[in-house]
């Protein structure tokens, strides 16, 4: 009897994983490899979120970090020009799309640089945004980033919906507002939205918070004083620091340059980069962890010389590691010789049955090769025993990325 029930249940398992869609399971792979997700919202138009939303990823990307930035406007996506890429297209294949890079670190999509015309209207109503942002999400090729920045539209609609539905219950609101009650009273829909979805409010920055005078220096509160810092402590959110209204903001904007690096000394610039430091500090709180595995795990590492490689694409060997992801121990190792056409390297590995790629380093064409055959890449491992290297996998002192 035991035999059958545990028949039944494998089999229950494997109908459960053929009926999972395939664009769910894409999505699902993107997501493990986002350490931190933040929504970056309001309630209010006209409050420079989307400026901000880019001065913020552009001051992670600056401090070093792999940031991606997702533009889910539809209707007016402006993150392409704030950024200067209002000219790039971006590279689609069957099965993927690649975004923009604006630096090294950041990574950029959005619906601007899909449209034929900028000054075509987008008509579409609330399921076909749900698809789109979906795909932005599942089939941009992103790789492992250390956040995802998304923009969304003012208001409490279909996109900041989706958005947060797709990202999980881990995706953090950052809420956006300027001084005055009209906006404050918009803004507190947006936090209480969060909180009814049940992702948690990472923060609130007051923005536009008055303009200092060029010649004496003199603070004037053009849209009125404190109303962000007042309703953060209303609600019991963090408040992330006020913004001052600075014309060279407008102006670096229209002419694609990121306020943050292009004016660092300016004092709007300084408070962008305050916020900046305290989403950093979630990275700072992270704590390595070991993989989540269940079960029996593939793991290959390229080696020369009996040594881990610095580049995949110069490999002379394969260690091929059969582990138990339960036990985290490696069972078996075996040395295979790399195949002799590099190119060939994902293929070869998928038919390997390799979960786990473990290597110095990637190009960006083949690890979006690695992506699609579902092996995760672990790049930046140190010289070392190839052994050595997936047991520190395996106990999460070696991360992905």
């Amino acid at each position: 009897m035991s035999n059958t029930g545990c028949g039944q249940t494998a089999g229950a398992q494997v109908q459960g994983l053929q009926e999972l869609n395939p664009e769910e399971m894409r999505l699902q792979r993107t997501l493990k490899r986002i350490r931190h997700k933040v929504v970056v919202m309001s309630g209010k138009g006209g409050v420079g979120k989307s400026t901000f939303a880019v001065n913020l990823a552009a001051g992670l990307a600056l401090a070093g970090k792999r940031v991606g930035l997702i533009d889910v406007d539809v209707h007016g996506p402006s993150v392409p020009r704030l950024l200067g890429l209002h000219n790039a297209r971006v590279t689609i294949e069957n099965d993927y799309i690649e975004p923009v890079r604006w630096s090294a670190g950041l990574s950029v999509m959005s619906l601007g640089f899909l449209l034929p015309d900028m000054d075509q209207a987008v008509v579409w109503r609330g399921p076909v945004k749900m698809g789109f942002i979906r795909q932005l999400l599942a089939d941009v090729v992103w790789g492992d980033l250390d956040y995802l920045i998304a923009d969304c539209p003012p208001g409490t609609g279909d996109e900041p919906l989706s958005v947060l539905q797709l990202l999980g219950a881990d995706a953090q609101g950052l809420i956006v507002t300027t001084p005055q009650a009209v906006a404050v009273d918009d803004v507190r829909r947006s936090i209480s939205f969060c909180r009814d979805l049940g992702n948690p409010v990472l923060g609130l920055v007051e923005n536009m918070s008055g303009i200092a005078c060029p010649q004496c220096g003199h603070l004037e509160a053009l849209f009125g004083k404190g109303g962000g810092k007042d309703l953060a402590e209303e609600t019991g959110v963090p408040f992330l620091g006020a913004v001052p209204l600075d014309p060279q903001v407008v102006r670096s904007g229209d002419k694609g340059l990121v306020f943050v690096q292009a004016r660092p000394e300016a004092a709007a610039a300084q408070a962008v980069m305050h916020v900046v430091q305290t989403v950093l500090a979630l990275s700072e709180n992270d704590r390595p962890q070991a993989p989540s595995l269940h079960g029996p795990v593939t793991v290959a590492v390229t080696a020369a010389g009996g040594t881990l490689c610095r580049h995949a694409g110069y490999c002379e060997e394969i260690i091929l590691a059969q582990a138990d992801g339960k036990s985290r121990q490696v069972q078996e190792v075996r040395t295979v010789p790399a195949p002799a056409d590099s190119t060939t390297l994902p293929e070869w590995l998928a038919g390997q049955g390799v979960n786990v790629l473990i290597t110095g380093g990637l190009s960006a064409e083949m690890e979006n090769r690695l992506r699609r055959e579902g092996i995760t890449c672990v790049t930046g491992a140190p010289d070392c025993p190839p052994q050595e290297a997936v047991s520190a996998w395996l106990e999460g002192r070696l991360t992905a990325g």
